[in-house]
């Protein structure tokens, strides 16, 4: 009798394992919203718990955070400033750690004549609900020689310090080989303080930047040796810089920055060489913690995610979530031990061009093609496994 209790408690144990394990499904998030080229999710951190989607041709759209929402207000529009086209466009957003006081925001956005990068700083009206066209403060400009590889996060970090994505330029295989010269604010991740400004600038250079002292280098520099970061974020409890880097010919690659590493473009692709194709020096390279190669099971562009740290999906707390934009594919990536575990996620239809999280750190996702937003949802998880 014994046994037939055990061998039914084991049953038990492993079904529901596997219920617990189809639980995890994508959900609509917002049924009632759609917003055209969605290339960013942004929360204000101020207890409105309001929902910020940016529209690439430059609109930056803002509605309530409930399942309900039937209704989107434009907070700012700048599609008159904005060069759209391409891999073109209002790219990214992020509000001041004090928003919630002083109501300023930051954006990264191209433009022409001549073609280059602006990242500004914004102003809210009184009651931060809609932002100041003429309040906009131009921090700094990057010009950029080709139309592609434009980056585009901006964010802050503990620190209070904004980090800035920058693509190397454009065109193919970083022919200026800008992501190597510390000369080129292009092929990086920079880092400014825009709270102080230095002589001559809108913003001044934290004095703890690891090349700024360095009189061949951008103080701005903070890392370096990226092709295209289109998407990178910062988890707060580990302290941990994920960046999701757009390969080339056949590698894309998830980096944990540093501050000053070199992360090997255009001497690397991945873990392999690119210029030269063989026999390349890799000494005092940081390498990927994670590739996956052009094809089906991979993909051909990929969109970096978030840890989740979120209460409504158990099963991916602590787990850096990513995608592939053409292929569809959305993965999971745990850290272990200094090893990195992958597991497939989803296999879907969607262009996945950005993800974000709200004011309860729950993760979103959004799809290019039809403008339409989802989240996870999953087992409940409890607040300390957070």
């Amino acid at each position: 009798m014994k046994n037939w209790i055990y061998i039914f408690t084991i049953v038990l144990f492993l079904f529901g394992c596997e219920q617990n394990k189809a639980q995890l499904k994508i959900e609509l998030a917002f049924p009632y919203i759609e917003v055209d080229y969605p290339v960013d999710i942004q929360n204000s951190d101020d207890g409105s718990n309001r929902i910020f989607v940016v529209s690439q041709p430059g609109i930056i759209y803002v509605f309530e955070n409930k399942r309900n929402v039937n209704s989107k207000k434009i907070f700012l529009d700048i599609s008159d400033k904005v060069l759209f086209g391409g891999e073109q466009g209002l790219l990214g957003l992020a509000f001041h750690p004090d928003f919630k006081n002083n109501g300023e925001f930051f954006v990264n956005y191209t433009t022409d004549k001549p073609r280059r990068t602006v990242v500004s700083r914004f102003k809210t009206n009184d009651t931060h609900t809609e932002a100041i066209i003429s309040s906009e403060e131009i921090l700094l400009e990057i010009q950029q020689p080709y139309s592609n590889h434009n980056g585009g996060q901006i964010l802050f970090c503990l620190d209070g310090y904004l980090y800035i994505s920058t693509g190397d330029g454009g065109s193919a295989g970083d022919p200026q080989n800008n992501a190597q010269n510390l000369n080129s604010l292009l092929g990086k991740i920079l880092r400014i303080d825009i709270d102080r400004k230095d002589y001559g600038k809108n913003y001044s250079i934290p004095e703890n930047n690891p090349f700024v002292n360095n009189p061949d280098a951008c103080g701005e520099i903070y890392a370096y040796g990226l092709r295209n970061v289109w998407r990178f974020s910062y988890d707060s409890l580990t302290g941990l810089l994920w960046a999701a880097d757009v390969g080339q010919n056949q590698w894309e690659e998830i980096d944990l920055i540093e501050k000053g590493k070199n992360y090997g473009w255009r001497i690397m692709e991945g873990f392999h060489c690119y210029n030269p194709s063989s026999n390349c020096d890799t000494s005092g390279l940081t390498m990927p913690i994670w590739e996956y190669g052009h094809n089906e099971k991979g993909g051909w562009s990929i969109t970096g995610g978030f840890v989740y740290r979120g209460g409504d999906a158990a099963e991916l707390v602590g787990k850096y979530i990513y995608a592939d934009f053409v292929s569809g594919n959305i993965w999971s990536l745990e850290l272990n031990d200094g090893s990195a575990i992958n597991n497939l996620l989803f296999n879907t239809d969607y262009t996945v061009s950005t993800f974000g999280i709200d004011e309860k750190n729950e993760l979103y996702f959004a799809n290019y093609s039809n403008g339409i937003i989802y989240k996870f949802e999953g087992m409940p998880a409890s607040v300390g496994k957070r």
